[in-house]
């Protein structure tokens, strides 16, 4: 079958800057701005988000309890040193970095429904994936990708998007939100066991999501070779048959063989290949129509260099050059 050619960008808010967190913590600024700096140097295509608009609040509350998200303004508003867990510090720049993330990627998910054959890479902090519907969880405030999956089906009218999440850590929010449906398919590469504790196999959805979830379980130590072969076997498989209209990737780079976090063995080669996996797949099921988006990754050192090489590879069947 043929895969369309798309073209792809970058996107990114200098909000996402503002969360910080005491010294120790992994989750830092330093993460996004190692990666920026790394794709600006590669003259990839990276559009700053202007900010500003309305859409981000309806989409948020969509997916979180307005009560949780009124709790975290009001936490942020008095002070708080921290709010539900010791992993979820709290600035003054929490709110509005939170915020910036999924403005952002709503902006990128905007722009490749506003075309033909698009991708994304929204480079946004914090991560998302842990965030409940009620409850902040490991480093994460606000579930981005779970409300760019909303969004596109109130907003755009997508009746199936999918989201494939293979940060180290499993999504336990962004499986939250949408257990109990079917028109979102939500599958999770990851270390187990290991934190959260949740996405063992036999977790595949409730009620009407019965086999909406798909997770993939993986023991530490595994590399390029057991992740590959969870991808042709199980991931791809899924995504052909659910057909989605839309991928969404919750890209985590902590299965990083040096990562402080994570206790795999992937190299950049195989983020690489997981980009290309993904770039095909989504070129044979939804007209190359893709959104990344930053979770994890906190080897300062090596971060940029890993999501420019998933970049890469995702950017392998792409016509014309993503690059200026």
């Amino acid at each position: 079958m043929l895969i369309s050619p798309v073209m792809l960008r970058i996107f990114t808010d200098h909000r996402c800057l503002e969360h910080r967190a005491p010294p120790g913590y992994p989750e830092r600024p330093e993460r996004l701005t190692g990666v920026l700096e790394t794709l600006r140097a590669g003259d990839w295509d990276v559009v700053a988000s202007p900010g500003g608009s309305a859409g981000p609040r309806a989409a948020v509350e969509a997916i979180h309890d307005p009560g949780y998200v009124a709790r975290l303004e009001a936490a942020v508003e008095r002070g708080d040193g921290l709010i539900d867990s010791a992993d979820n510090p709290l600035s003054a720049g929490t709110w509005p970095a939170a915020w910036g993330a999924v403005e952002c990627a709503l902006e990128a998910v905007d722009w490749v429904m506003a075309g033909e054959s698009r991708a994304a890479f929204a480079a946004v902090r914090p991560p998302g994936h842990h965030a409940e519907r009620a409850t902040a969880m490991g480093f994460c405030y606000f579930n981005a990708v779970a409300a760019c999956a909303e969004h596109l089906r109130r907003r755009h009218g997508l009746e199936r998007v999918a989201i494939v999440d293979f940060d180290v850590h499993h999504g336990n929010g962004t499986q939250h939100i949408f257990e109990e449906r079917g028109d979102v398919l939500y599958v999770s590469l990851h270390q187990f066991p290991f934190y959260p504790g949740t996405g063992a196999a036999a977790e595949r959805g409730t009620s009407a999501g019965v086999g909406a979830t798909l997770n993939v379980p993986l023991p530490a130590g595994c590399g390029d070779t057991a992740y590959l072969e969870a991808f042709d076997r199980q991931v791809v498989p899924a995504l052909v048959s659910f057909g989605p209209q839309m991928l969404l990737i919750s890209a985590g780079f902590d299965a990083w063989q040096r990562d402080p976090l994570g206790g795999m063995r992937v190299t950049a080669d195989g983020f690489e290949r997981w980009g290309q996996r993904l770039s095909e797949a989504a070129g044979r099921i939804c007209a190359g129509r893709s959104v990344s988006l930053l979770e994890g990754g906190y080897d300062l050192e090596r971060l940029g260099e890993l999501v420019e090489r998933y970049l890469t590879g995702l950017a392998a069947t792409l016509d014309p050059p993503p690059k200026k």
